[in-house]
């Protein structure tokens, strides 16, 4: 597509514009990946000390500015205020953490007979990173950052709805010092400036988070020019309560282990897994948690969850939960916005579509097990394996459990997922590779062998 066009942001509660911004066309990405090019080439240049000194006056131009990034992510993003700045504060975070990477992205020296053998750490050019609507500041940081500490130029694409914070962000970069077009921001539709920017030759790498079906399409495209990709995908993480777990706190932490950001979270536990001989004491104590989740305006501070993203986005998440359905419903706002209450649906079989799909909205189902093997099958009895939880007081069955579930990310008698201090990413079709972590500097370099010949 060659034709200028715009995309108008919305503001997920009110359903208001708050602004239009011109999208990319195939042509403006040639343009931008020619820049990038040249923008690289300087940056890998320069000392690393330097690259780190930058990096971290990125972050701190970023951690001048989270009031701002923070208002910016709830007006297009719909999230509470106090998950906004702690996403912005995220950002911040992980410039920090890259930057003291810089200096220590370091190759080996391997014995082998005959000379010295030395392995080098080389950037690999221009990365792209197609960042997802449901976090849109944090996960456009968790590609953006390792790639420019390690060396690279950064060409992040955001996801239609949700362009503002990218573009501020972009605009802090220079603030603090980076080189023109090192990371630049280009909005645009995913069939026209995504696909455009993963099949450009120029491009060495796709990090991507969204669906598993773009994913899929993603990876073909990428396959062609035997592209790395880093793909983290879809979930449907399971939340397994055993009878011997501290029932009050597990049933207490349960609302916004599937609430958080409205559900709209890879991560979220949306299978409820209960022992059998506590099931009904958990849904007892999991009913008032979830009616006093507060839904609303979320701007305001007293706000645990506020909209979903969008109108396409709320009719699918009806579509799961048919007039009359059976659980537990929490309230939510009428009026204009895309509203959506608490859910959590009970009597339904493991292979309904609501206890197997990702429904990505406010929205779980409870399921009972009878012994640890059968809650290890319904854990994995599911496409994704990208989060869960285990309750438990045994730490024996935490540690088989954790061996046996499939998934990239457990936590026990916790719901954390995501830590920048450590890797993140998925099993099955949750996605490729990992993000975060001490080595996220590495999946954004070539590593080269070097043999010396020490023979006369």
């Amino acid at each position: 597509m060659s034709e200028p066009y715009a995309l108008d942001v919305l503001n997920p509660a009110t359903e208001e514009v708050v602004a239009t911004v011109p999208g990319a066309t195939a042509a403006d990405v040639d343009a931008a990946v020619a820049r990038a090019a040249a923008a690289q080439r300087t940056w890998a240049a320069a000392a690393p000390a330097d690259r780190a000194r930058l990096l971290r006056r990125f972050a701190g131009v970023v951690d001048a500015r989270i009031p701002e990034l923070a208002a910016l992510e709830v007006r297009e993003a719909g999230h509470t205020i106090g998950n906004a700045r702690w996403e912005a504060g995220n950002v911040r975070d992980l410039l920090e953490y890259s930057a003291g990477g810089v200096e220590r992205l370091t190759g080996r020296q391997i014995p082998v007979p005959g000379g010295i053998d030395i392995t080098l750490l080389e950037p690999l050019g221009v990365v792209g990173v197609i960042a997802p609507w449901n976090f849109p500041l944090p996960i456009a940081a968790w590609g953006a950052a390792p790639a420019l500490a390690a060396g690279n130029a950064v060409i992040l694409k955001p996801a239609e709805t949700t362009p503002l914070t990218a573009l501020r962000l972009a605009e802090l970069a220079l603030e603090a010092g980076l080189p023109e077009h090192l990371l630049q921001v280009l909005p645009g539709r995913g069939d026209v400036a995504g696909e455009a920017l993963v099949r450009h030759p120029g491009v060495a790498k796709i990090v991507f988070t969204g669906s598993t079906r773009t994913g899929k399409r993603i990876m073909s495209l990428a396959a062609a020019q035997v592209k790395r990709v880093t793909l983290e995908l879809g979930g449907k993480s399971p939340n397994i309560v055993f009878a011997d777990a501290d029932l009050e706190r597990a049933a207490a932490a349960a609302p916004m282990s599937f609430l958080d950001n409205s559900g709209q979270d890879c991560c979220a536990r949306t299978r409820i897994l209960v022992q059998r001989s506590v099931h009904d004491r958990f849904l007892d104590l999991l009913a008032p948690a979830v009616a006093s989740v507060t839904v609303g305006d979320p701007a305001d501070e007293r706000t645990d969850m506020g909209p979903l993203i969008s109108k396409v986005q709320l009719e699918r998440v009806r579509s799961y939960v048919p007039d009359g359905a059976q659980g537990i419903r929490g309230t939510a706002p009428g009026g204009p916005g895309f509203w959506f209450p608490p859910t959590v649906l009970t009597g339904l079989s493991a292979d309904a579509p609501a206890a197997c799909e990702e429904i990505f909205g406010p929205v779980a189902v409870v399921l009972p097990f009878d012994d640890e093997a059968d809650a290890v099958r319904l854990a994995n009895a599911t496409e994704y394996g990208l989060a869960g939880s285990i309750w438990t007081r045994d730490v024996g069955r935490a540690l088989r459990v954790s061996g046996a579930v499939a998934a990239g990310n457990l936590s026990v008698n916790s719901h954390s997922s995501v830590r920048y201090w450590t890797p993140f990413g998925g099993y099955k079709q949750s996605g490729l590779g990992r993000e975060l972590g001490p080595d996220a500097l590495t999946a954004f370099t070539e590593t080269k062998n070097v043999f010396l010949s020490t023979e006369v």
